[in-house]
């Protein structure tokens, strides 16, 4: 059984550019939105030090953060949730992919794409095999 870490939280509305912050950070980390302010990340050592953090700076933006460490039991069907996280990392890959397949490619940008891609990247997707795959071949290209 997985474990995962849930973020539940609230922030003023005012200013917005706290929300903003927030949003930017969690985006960032790949989480998925379960329900409302519910987000969810597989719980790794990274995910764990990283949603701590910005449980701490949710705080400091006069918000509330609630982190919890659990294991599901019922409901949301555990290999769906596994699915959204593929494939949104897959949808990244897919954008590197076609990059690599322009003329005037930018490899520097494309393995710093890869590289977040790669943070995101839980379980392991085949998809990214292949973008590294194909990186390591265009590296001597032009």
């Amino acid at each position: 059984m997985r474990t995962w870490m849930l973020l539940v939280y609230k922030v003023p509305n005012e200013p917005t550019s706290g929300r903003v912050f927030v949003w930017r950070k969690i985006k960032k980390l790949g989480a998925i939105l379960l329900h409302d302010s519910v987000w969810v990340l597989p719980a790794t050592r990274r995910t764990r030090e990283q949603l701590r953090w910005l449980a701490n700076e949710i705080v400091e933006l006069d918000g509330q953060a609630t982190l919890w460490e659990s294991q599901l039991i019922l409901g949301v069907d555990e290999e769906k949730l596994i699915a959204q996280f593929t494939e949104a990392v897959d949808a990244e890959y897919c954008r590197i992919l076609a990059g690599l397949k322009k003329k005037n490619r930018d490899l520097a940008a494309l393995s710093r794409q890869y590289q977040q891609a790669r943070t995101q990247d839980y379980f392991d997707s085949e998809m990214g095999q292949r973008v590294r795959d194909a990186l390591a071949a265009n590296g001597g290209k032009k």
